[in-house]
């Protein structure tokens, strides 16, 4: 019974301004990247990771990940897709087809590279446990705003009611090969499978596994998360 992690790193980080890969900036010397599957393998309980890379950076990436894996995992690399949906779908087909006994999927977003580990193991329990699909979330801390396309405001959600979704979220494979073969689209993976009607169980996130997609995230990462440190 195989965990596998599947990071679609095929964006080009256009916002981060580094004329590079998102996945292959650097945070303190190391690629945002590398630093996302150490924390998968550091949770102890993801035996394989797959990464859909640009189709031109597939060399590197698998430069920067090869030493990554301990004892008894592995990392695969391939071309990833036009769109992350695309490279997710690709990564799903390659783990299903050439790792058999796969039993839970994570989805892993390569910039939320300071991701906890316990974070996600706790997400990968929950799925072990019972649970086809689980995310976790944090509280939102701001006032939220629905507004119409005047950009005047029709209504305002209450937030005890509102959560931020971050990754990695994971899955039964089965449920989430279902999902991809459904021909459904949605702005991440749980939405997915909600749309078929699966329950998608919430776990507690954490701070660290913000998003690194603004020149003021990566500062925040390299003056906070990485403590000043490598």
């Amino acid at each position: 019974m195989s965990v596998v992690a599947l990071v679609p790193a095929a964006g080009r980080g256009e916002r981060l301004g580094y004329g590079m890969p998102k996945a292959l900036v650097p945070v303190n010397g190391q690629p945002l990247l590398a630093r996302a599957v150490r924390g998968l393998f550091a949770s102890g309980c993801v035996h394989h990771v797959v990464i859909a890379a640009p189709p031109s950076d597939v060399d590197a990436v698998n430069t920067v990940t090869a030493s990554l894996a301990p004892v008894g995992g592995a990392v695969h690399v391939l071309p990833g897709g036009a769109e992350r949906t695309d490279s997710v779908r690709l990564a799903l087909e390659f783990a299903l087809a050439e790792i058999p006994d796969t039993r839970v999927v994570l989805v892993h977003d390569a910039a939320r590279a300071f991701t906890p580990p316990e974070v996600v193991k706790t997400v990968v329990d929950a799925v072990l446990s019972g649970a086809d699909a689980v995310i976790p979330v944090l509280p939102v801390a701001d006032t939220i705003k629905q507004v119409d396309q005047a950009g005047v405001v029709v209504a305002t959600p209450d937030r005890a009611v509102l959560r931020i979704v971050q990754t990695p979220q994971g899955f039964d494979a089965k449920v989430l090969a279902s999902a991809y073969r459904s021909g459904v689209t949605a702005t991440d993976d749980a939405a997915l499978v909600e749309l078929l009607g699966v329950p998608v169980t919430t776990v507690p996130g954490h701070p660290h596994a913000m998003k690194i997609t603004t020149p003021f995230d990566l500062a925040v990462a390299e003056a906070v998360l990485t403590g000043g440190n490598a």
